[in-house]
């Protein structure tokens, strides 16, 4: 949607200081496009309602609102918003709210609940093989090698060390800590640390293009970013999906084209091909930087569904093993074992 006029000139303010608080907490370059241009229309909306101060905002204004997003058209195709794009306006509603909290104000009440939508069908996740194909690929990706080394590196990065696409490009070659085989993940989600564990043979496809095919980069010691651009300057998001792009259509392989693969599908296919390998679900959590074990659950369910789906009685046996970890029973007394046998 086109950005909205705003008159208001402490909404236009407020507009600039939400991003920059967006940028701040570290937030993705999508991120900070899309939670500024929705809160733009909610400003926009109070305008024409004559709303001018934030201190005017109640309950009732707000469903107003809601309502007439769910009411008015699509402006990319027929119909109205879709359950996820109702959700992201919310999203942006509730941010808004820490903001302001954040900024010494009271906040704004929103007595609504997010759209339900199937999440697990949003969720691709890629087969082990189809990740093997991807690091196959990256051996003819590009006619020029520095290239080739930088996508495996970023293969690397998105799968096998599961980091959301902000944290790659944001990373240095500083924070990979050779001698811990550890990265240290700085400017994560809300500017959370984390430290990601990486295994020897990884951290050598990292040593190998550090020491021999970034100094291919132009000007790349200008610049302490581990992925840097043919200009010797950090690889931008975009740029990064692009090589993404490019890696999929080398495999020849249409089914994994059409997957139209992301950083999050390949952070959703590490989580998921962990899981089934018998990780423990807060192993997992911690390994993704999840705040809480409920963002992780999700890749739980993902599996059950596949369980179900293919008859899969060992990887059903591995689901009910982990719920049962997980049960407690009050009463049932701490260290109790049932008998193997119904006469033991």
């Amino acid at each position: 949607m086109k950005a909205l006029p705003l008159q208001n000139e402490s909404y236009r303010e407020i507009i600039k200081s939400f991003k920059n608080w967006l940028d701040i907490l570290g937030y993705a370059d999508s991120t900070l496009l899309s939670l500024p241009n929705h809160l733009r229309e909610f400003l926009h909306y109070l305008e024409n309602e004559h709303i001018n101060q934030i201190s005017l905002i109640n309950v009732q204004i707000i469903k107003d609102y809601y309502e007439h997003l769910k009411s008015r058209d699509n402006q990319t195709r027929d119909g109205g918003l879709s359950k996820a794009y109702l959700n992201k306006h919310l999203q942006a509603l509730f941010k808004f709210n820490d903001y302001l909290k954040q900024h010494n104000h009271k906040g704004i009440q929103i007595h609504l609940k997010r759209e339900e939508q199937n999440q697990r069908d949003s969720l691709q996740i890629l087969t082990q093989d189809e990740i093997k194909q991807l690091f196959k690929a990256t051996d003819s990706s590009n006619e020029q090698e520095r290239i080739r080394k930088r996508d495996k590196v970023i293969l690397v990065l998105l799968y096998s060390c599961g980091l959301r696409r902000n944290e790659v490009i944001n990373l240095k070659i500083k924070d990979i800590l050779f001698d811990k085989e550890r990265i240290h993940v700085k400017k994560g989600k809300n500017y959370k640390e984390r430290y990601v564990p990486i295994n020897d043979y990884n951290l050598k496809i990292i040593e190998e293009y550090i020491y021999d095919y970034r100094p291919l980069f132009y000007n790349y010691k200008e610049t302490e970013y581990l992925l840097i651009n043919y200009r010797g300057t950090q690889l931008l998001g975009q740029s990064l999906c692009n090589r993404l792009d490019e890696i999929a259509k080398t495999t020849n392989n249409e089914k994994l084209i059409e997957k139209n693969i992301t950083p999050h599908i390949l952070r959703h296919s590490i989580a998921t091909h962990l899981l089934e390998k018998g990780a423990k679900i807060e192993t997992i959590s911690q390994f993704l930087g999840h705040s809480s074990l409920e963002s992780t659950q999700i890749y739980t369910h993902l599996l059950e569904d596949k369980a179900k789906t293919n008859n899969d009685e060992q990887l059903h046996n591995l689901l009910r093993e982990k719920r049962l970890q997980h049960q407690e029973f009050s009463s049932i007394p701490k260290g109790y074992r049932p008998p193997k046998y119904m006469d033991e």
